[in-house]
This record gives structure tokens, C-alpha cells and sequence, in this order.
């Protein structure tokens, strides 16, 4: 049965805004400078300001006398529009019900956001980095072998099929490479073999034992100890069950230390280091500097431009003679969308450096000493102390890193767990990784610890740790068990 019914609920929904604001404050800085960029290619109205402060300040002053003179072009009077039949009144009323356009044009402080520039301040770009890709580098490589036309194309199609890391992708089946090109999986072998032989040395090999010894025939080392044990106890090798190796091979330690470390000189992933330069370039988000005995946080934003609305579109919108209705309504949704980008901006500045304030406040034995003074630290302390939501704090510390005098950290490395020591104070949990990560370094490689024995060993100096928890930060610290630490 059809019915009418009515009801009352409370929901939660986020504005344009919000969502706008939310985007911009997960982006690094790098990923700011290329969103900016792609916003001053959508919306004509958005412009970058002048460099000049000057010019600055002209932008932003108005006086009485032109912000009054723009509120009545603006203004709806009867006068006017009895004497200017051209203008549809009931479709200037409901733009103005839609959008203000008075707070659009004349609301500077909105958004004619700048920070003043310093004036003996180098202007410069930052350098961007122009790195071949790994395909296009083995490609060059491979027109330049004696290969037929076919073994040209598998080729191509293998190197195609190459990792980031260097490695032929692992659902590829060489058989099936074959089929498809019509030839032999020899040829295909063949192929294959020749691309590993370029430059870098390995590339394109399918597990970690052939990159190793490609590397070693690379060298012309094929008669060697370490090929041998690379070729032939590879398992043995890598679970270090030395004492079988050395039985079997009737070889002495010093023979089997000399060949692990010739091991230990080869690159297990060809294609890293050199092909991802962009990836593993940091660029902090903040730099702080103690400043007579006080911390100053500053945003390295020197390459974000300072923006604003295009005067030459202003103009076009409170030109109602020349601009015709369409168009001053494409223009309003434009300088709407620029606001709200310019504001968010804007926004996003200030709370990222309430965020590092409070931070930093928070953890000064850190900034004052090094990371040996760090303290325990969740994100709800930091957020009740700005008084912001969680969420917020961490899409400010999500992929954003900080310069101090102690290195570049990224700013989830300032919040960890907390336990209490034997004294009932306490103790961030990083320091207890820490104490992990020395008392491994300095154990007898011949008789590594055990997760039992660490436990113990923390223990006494004061750290009640259980075995499981060990175990967890050693692994979060990408630790191996003490089986495949123990050396000769």
C-alpha cells in the first residue's frame, strides 16, 4: 500500500570544501606543486600573483571607495533595471542566491593569500630529475645485438615484461613466449640470456640464484667458489647451513667467508638504484631551526606560487553590457572553484604548522638531544592539543617529512606506542627498538640471540619484554630470526 510518512534523521555529510581541504592536506609536497599546477591549467580565472611585493599590495589593499563602487554594480536596484531592459532580473536574483558574488570579488583576505617574499632571497626552480626508464634503456641496448627480426620482437616483449626491481615478472612462461612467436623455447632461452648480459648486469633474470650468478659470469668468475656454492647448494647457502656446505665441499671456514663475501658484493635487484631515482628522492615538508633557544618551524613551499583571481575576469563579471549571461555564469562557478582552492591552501598551511608546533612541543627532548630522547606519542594528544580530529593529524603526518638537525624524519616516526619500565616510567617504544636493533649489532654472529634471550637481556636493563613482543618489533624492523643471523 502507498503511503506518505515523514522522518527526521541526522547525517554527516562533507562539503565541497571539506572534501577539497581533506585532498589537499595528503599530498607531499611535490605532489601540492603538480596538483597547483594542474588547477592553473583547469580554471582560466586562477592565476599565479606577482613576484613584487608591491604589486602584492596593491592586490590586496582596496580602499573604501572601490570595494563601496563595486557593491553597487553589484546591488540589485529597481532604478537600474528599469532602465536596462537588456538584464533578465529574475536570473541576476537567483544568481546571487546562489553565490554572493560581493564576498567573491571583494573578500581579498579570502583569497589574496600571500606570505611576503624576502627580497634577498635566491629565486630559483628545483631541479627536476630526468631519468630514462629501465625499458627504454635495455631497448636502446637490444638494437644494438645481432639478432634476427623474430628475436628482435621476443626480445622486446621480454624486456616489456621486466620489474621495476630488475626481475622478469613471475607468471611469465618461456614456453608459452615460444608458442607465440612461433619458435623454440632454445631461441627464446637464447634471447633471454642476451638481455641479462646487458647493462644492467642481470636484469631480466627470474629468481634471485640465476641474477646472482649471471652477475658472476658477467665477471668471468663461472670456476669460481662462489658460483659453485650459488649452483649447486643454494638452499644450503641461504638457510646458512654452512657446516653441510663445508663437508661436502671439503673447503675451510676462511674459504667459505672469503666466498660469502664476494656473494655479498652483488646487487640482488638489478633495476633498483638507478631507474627509480625519482621515487627515492625526499624532499621535507618542513624545515626546523632553533633560533635563540626557541624552535622555528617553516614550510618549504618556497616553489608553491602564491595565487589569485584574475582581475581581467573580475572585470568581465561586473561588465554586464559586454558579457553576455552564459558566460558570466561560466566565470561565477570559476571564481567560485578558484576561492575554495585558494582558501584551502591556504588552510592546509596553517594546519600542517599547527600540527608541527604542537609536535614539536610534544617532543622536545627529541628536537633539544636526538632521537635517543624521544617520548611515547599517539596522534589523539596531538589532536586534542590543536583541537582537530585524529583524521586530520594523520593526513598532515601521512608521507610528510620534517629537516631537523638531527636528519630528515618523516613525521609518523614522532608517534609511537609507550610501556612502563621496572620504575613505573614511561618508555617509548621506539627506544626499546632501539635497544633490539644494538644488542643484535654487537652480538657473536657465530651464536646469535634468540628472542628468548633478548627478552631477558631487556629485562635486566630494565625493559619488561615479552618473547612475542620482541619478536614483533624485530620483524617490524625487518630483523632476521637468529637462525639466518648466525654467521661462520
Amino acid at each position: 500500500m502507498i503511503g506518505l510518512s515523514q522522518n527526521l534523521r541526522l547525517e554527516q555529510r562533507l562539503t565541497p570544501q571539506q572534501i577539497l581541504l581533506s585532498t589537499l592536506l595528503q599530498l607531499p609536497l611535490l605532489s601540492l606543486e603538480q596538483k597547483i599546477k594542474s588547477e592553473l591549467e583547469m580554471n582560466p580565472v586562477l592565476e599565479e600573483g606577482q613576484d613584487e611585493n608591491e604589486e602584492q599590495e596593491e592586490i590586496i589593499e582596496s580602499t573604501e571607495d572601490e570595494t563601496k563602487e563595486v557593491a553597487d554594480d553589484l546591488e540589485l536596484h529597481d532604478d537600474q533595471n528599469k532602465e536596462n531592459d537588456d538584464y533578465d532580473r529574475k536570473e541576476l536574483e537567483k544568481a546571487q542566491e546562489d553565490t554572493d558574488i560581493e564576498n567573491i570579488i571583494n573578500d581579498e583576505e579570502t583569497f589574496e593569500i600571500r606570505i611576503p617574499k624576502d627580497k634577498n632571497k635566491e629565486e630559483f626552480e628545483r631541479p627536476e630529475i630526468s631519468v630514462q626508464s629501465l625499458p627504454e634503456y635495455l631497448m636502446e641496448q637490444l638494437h644494438i645485438l645481432p639478432l634476427n627480426e623474430t628475436e628482435f620482437a621476443i626480445g622486446e616483449y621480454l624486456i616489456w615484461n621486466i620489474r621495476d626491481d630488475g626481475y622478469l615478472e613471475t607468471d611469465m612462461d618461456l614456453e608459452e613466449v615460444a608458442v607465440q612467436f612461433e619458435v623454440t623455447p632454445n631461441v627464446v632461452e637464447k634471447v633471454l640470456k642476451k638481455i641479462q648480459h646487458l647493462d644492467p648486469t642481470a636484469v631480466g633474470s627470474r629468481d634471485l640464484r640465476e641474477c646472482l650468478m649471471v652477475q658472476l659470469e658477467e665477471r668471468e668468475e663461472s670456476d669460481s667458489l662462489a658460483y659453485k656454492i650459488l649452483k649447486d647448494y643454494f638452499e644450503d647457502f641461504i638457510n646458512k647451513r654452512y657446516d653441510k656446505v663445508l663437508s661436502e665441499l671439503h673447503i675451510t671456514p676462511e674459504d667459505m667467508q672469503e666466498a660469502i663475501q664476494h656473494i655479498l658484493t652483488l646487487n640482488p635487484k638489478p633495476g633498483e638504484g638507478v631507474f627509480s631515482s625519482l621515487g627515492n628522492y625526499i624532499v621535507p615538508d618542513f624545515i626546523v631551526e632553533k633560533v635563540d633557544g626557541q624552535f622555528i618551524v617553516s614550510l618549504n613551499d618556497w616553489n608553491v606560487p602564491p595565487l589569485r583571481i584574475s582581475n581581467t575576469y573580475k572585470k568581465m563579471l561586473l561588465d554586464k553590457k559586454n558579457t553576455d549571461k552564459e558566460t558570466r555564469q561560466y566565470i561565477r562557478k570559476k571564481v567560485e572553484s578558484a576561492r575554495w582552492f585558494i582558501t584551502s591552501i591556504y588552510q592546509r598551511k596553517m594546519t600542517m604548522l599547527k600540527v608541527m608546533e604542537a609536535i614539536i612541543e610534544k617532543q622536545r627532548p627529541f628536537f633539544e638531544n636526538g632521537p635517543a630522547h624521544i617520548r611515547p606519542l599517539i596522534m589523539r594528544e596531538i589532536a586534542e592539543m590543536i583541537d582537530m580530529d585524529i583524521s586530520t593529524v594523520s593526513r598532515v603526518a601521512n608521507g610528510k617529512y620534517v629537516q631537523t638537525d638531527y636528519g630528515v624524519f618523516e613525521l609518523k616516526y614522532f608517534f609511537n606506542e609507550r610501556i612502563e619500565n621496572e620504575d613505573g616510567e614511561e618508555v617509548s617504544t621506539r627506544i626499546v627498538k632501539n635497544k633490539i636493533k644494538e644488542i643484535i649489532e654487537n652480538e657473536d654472529h657465530k651464536k646469535p640471540l634468540s628472542d628468548e634471550k633478548l627478552s631477558k637481556m631487556l629485562k635486566e636493563l630494565g625493559y619488561p619484554i615479552a618473547r612475542r613482543t620482541v619478536a614483533k618489533y624485530r620483524e617490524q624492523m625487518q630483523i632476521p630470526v637468529a637462525r639466518l643471523r648466525r654467521g661462520l
